[in-house]
């Protein structure tokens, strides 16, 4: 288990940062950026982990109520796939990673089924 390093310096935390040029792995203060080569602990190399969050394959619409009666959402008269009523209010939900094209989300103000645009070729 790692333990927390602390700044000689000022004694605030001291955190990882890859030097690229030299190929280390430090430890640095963001306070008054003293820096000190990462030493392994025992039976651990030093690594720094990185979380890749890009394997999400689609946006998901996240959570929605009462969109109908919400003023600040746009109009549509976009057909609803599942009533076939003439109206829906849309949105863009938060983008999950950089290369998605912009979603937009439909949701019906008659049947409260929420669909994306028929006509928008998806990837």
């Amino acid at each position: 288990m790692p333990s927390l390093r602390f700044c000689g310096e000022c004694n605030n935390l001291l955190y990882p940062k890859s030097d690229n040029n030299a190929r280390i792995l430090l430890y640095q203060c963001r306070n008054c950026n003293y820096a000190e080569n990462a030493v392994p602990e025992v039976g651990m190399a030093p690594c720094v982990y990185k979380n890749d969050l890009l394997t999400i394959a689609r946006e998901q619409p996240g959570e929605t109520k009462d969109l109908e009666t919400d003023p600040a959402l746009q109009r549509s008269d976009i057909q609803c796939p599942k009533c076939q009523h003439q109206g829906a209010v849309f949105y863009q939900d938060q983008a999950r990673r950089i290369t998605t094209n912009m979603t937009l989300f439909y949701y019906c103000t008659n049947c409260k089924h929420l669909f994306r645009d028929p006509n928008v070729q998806r990837s």
